[in-house]
């Protein structure tokens, strides 16, 4: 009962006992305790006057089986379960009294629900990883990756997949040279799975273009709105088809100038980390409603222009970050984490930051995370080379 088979569980002849996310105590637990319940029950007939059942022992057995173990460790705990109450009512002298038939009736009907419900249960999990994958492949395949420099800017991204029961989200972020400077875009579109991915793909593929075409940022933003509101008339349902809203924040970082200009839909404000260990919450002058809102209310987009001295590092970031809980429900405020900290550059910046995101919140988390630096070279500072993995 506690072997691996090669059968229809989670994974390749694993059981889902050995997916489990349980701390390794719980797991072996867990693994055995179908086969505790059955030695149980043997020690209880054993140990008591034949009008004592254990019959409960018997039936929990591959019930307790079926979620966590294949088809087949499941059927094993069932057969184990109906032959030792044969034998131990055979061991009594009571295996044709009608208590006893009925109590090993009770047994298998018990154990036939249980490997009914062991099927329910795999396909119900192969069909939810199925869509994970589907909709992990579609998002790599229409998220770009910076390059590791652009337009003499040192760039890092990280994105950071949730815990593995939530389904991908429509976090998003692409930086590209321009002849305005160096644009970017960091965002997140509301709800999870294919449609946020689909989404995802408008809105890349509108700043792609509009970032080379626009003279100004507000031009961009607007580029933006309009193609959801595309996107959505197009497929004639509306806002919820590409998931209702997007909240996103635009960059512009101009050659030869060390200025910052930025555009804020809704977004979690960036964050400006200078070379002494100052910081700054880059907040915007004037609130903004999310991209895809633009049916509800209509303003001219504001840029504000910051300092952006050399050797200062832009952080953009998700709310995936911003509301991370601690086990005590505490949201990770990354500003109060990282003041006061140095770090040679972006990609040492991340790294910290994934880090201390993990620590704060055990291991675990319920979103997803897209997390972008940017910082200006000061005079003479050497390249970095960095890698971007998908942390599942």
């Amino acid at each position: 009962m506690g072997r691996r088979d090669a059968d229809d569980g989670p994974g390749p002849g694993r059981d889902a006992a050995a997916d489990d996310p349980k701390p390794p105590g719980a797991r072996r637990f867990v693994r055995a305790l179908p086969a505790l319940l059955i030695v149980g029950g043997a020690a209880f007939d054993l140990s008591t006057p034949p009008e004592y059942t254990a019959a409960p022992f018997y039936s929990a057995a591959p019930l307790i089986a079926a979620p966590f173990f294949s088809f087949r460790t499941t059927l094993l705990t069932a057969v184990v379960a109906v032959v030792m109450s044969v034998a131990l009512h055979t061991y009594n002298d009571t295996a044709t009294d009608v208590p006893a038939i009925i109590e090993t009736l009770t047994v298998l009907t018990v154990s036939a629900l249980a490997l009914l419900s062991n099927r329910v249960v795999r396909r119900g999990s192969r069909q939810l990883a199925s869509a994970r994958v589907i909709a992990e492949t579609a998002q790599r395949a229409v998220l770009p990756t910076p390059a590791e420099r652009i337009g003499g800017l040192h760039i890092a991204a990280r994105y950071e997949a949730a815990q593995a029961d939530a389904f991908i989200g429509g976090d998003l972020f692409a930086v590209q040279d321009t002849p305005h400077g160096v644009r970017l875009v960091v965002g997140d579109v509301r709800g999870k799975g294919l449609d946020a991915v689909e989404a995802v793909a408008v809105i890349i593929g509108a700043f792609r273009e509009a970032a080379e075409q626009e003279a100004g940022l507000d031009g961009v933003a607007q580029r933006l709105e309009r193609a959801l509101a595309r996107e959505g008339t197009r497929r004639g349902g509306g806002l919820d088809v590409v998931e209702g809203f997007t909240t996103a924040v635009l960059a512009e970082i101009p050659r030869g100038v060390d200025r910052v200009r930025i555009v804020n839909r809704g977004h979690p404000e960036p964050l400006l980390l200078h070379t002494d260990g100052g910081m700054e919450r880059l907040v915007p002058t004037r609130a903004a409603l999310p991209l895809g809102m633009g049916d509800l209310a209509a303003w001219p987009d504001h840029v504000d222009e910051r300092p952006c001295p050399p050797g200062a590092t832009l952080l953009f970031y998700t709310d995936g970050l911003s509301e991370a809980r601690g086990a005590d429900g505490e949201f990770y405020d990354p500003a109060e984490r990282l003041a006061g900290r140095l770090f040679p550059g972006p990609d040492e910046l991340l790294d910290a930051l994934v880090d201390d995101v993990r620590r704060h919140t055990g291991g675990g988390s319920t979103d997803d995370m897209a997390l972008l630096a940017v910082s200006r070279p000061a005079a003479g500072q050497p390249e970095r080379r960095r890698t971007i993995p998908v942390v599942p």
